[in-house]
């Protein structure tokens, strides 16, 4: 198994990592063990961080992944990955909020907006690893260009 394989892998591995994390996370909250809901979701700030790092290394350095599927389902394709692309935003913008609210001991903002970060956040999981099947396992990976070389030739 090659980089361009095993890069994406584990980026995947990380961002479903922190989703199971904000799911036990959350059922610690609700279950009033406060300084574990801390813990875990710290965990899983740590396993979004580590996916965001290695993404964006890839990116960077090997370049993205073109859909190789089907021509007739690209839009969809397209389509799909443009929402999983927004929710992933919101998910960051949200989820640093939200860490930021508990931090500072805003409990009924950190509360009510937690509880939308994290449904965004497990539907940002599943459209990604939706992305990772299509780009990865339903179809045979397109070669990656590095960023550097598809900008500057």
């Amino acid at each position: 198994m090659d980089i361009n394989i095993i890069m994406p892998t584990v980026s995947t591995f990380f961002i479903v990592l922190s989703a199971v994390l904000v799911a036990i996370g959350w059922r610690l909250a609700i279950q009033r063990k406060l300084e574990q809901h801390q813990k875990v979701m710290l965990y899983a700030a740590i396993a979004a961080v580590l996916f965001f790092i290695i993404y964006a290394s890839r990116t960077i350095f090997i370049g993205s992944t073109p859909y190789n599927g089907p021509d007739g389902l690209k839009p969809y394709y397209l389509a799909f990955l443009l929402f999983h692309i927004v929710m992933a935003t919101v998910a960051a913008v949200f989820g640093i909020t939200t860490i930021v609210l508990g931090y500072r001991k805003r409990f009924a903002k950190h509360r009510k907006l937690g509880r939308i970060t994290s449904i965004i956040w497990f539907f940002t999981a599943i459209t990604g690893v939706a992305v990772y099947l299509i780009l990865y396992v339903l179809y045979p990976p397109a070669d990656a260009k590095p960023l550097f070389e598809a900008i500057f030739g």
